[in-house]
């Protein structure tokens, strides 16, 4: 019985996965589809993402931080 309800969550799962591959699929045929009238709208993007990038850096160094200061007192 276990092992039936865990085959099902399984299918559930990747019938989820499909449906959201879809769709992620159809709005990027859409996109492609679409004439490129405003290009100051892909640059917004690019620069939205390059200040994202400073986030696994930052956190990255309050982690090491914590750490040093952790076996400080300790």
């Amino acid at each position: 019985m276990i092992a039936q309800g865990i085959q099902k969550g399984i299918a559930d799962y990747k019938k989820q996965q499909g449906i959201k591959l879809r769709e992620i699929d159809k709005q990027r045929k859409q996109k492609a589809r679409q004439p490129q009238d405003n290009p100051a709208e892909p640059q917004a993007e690019i620069a939205s993402n390059s200040s994202t990038n400073y986030l696994p850096w930052i956190l990255l160094a309050l982690s090491w931080a914590g750490f040093i200061t952790y076996f400080i007192w300790q």
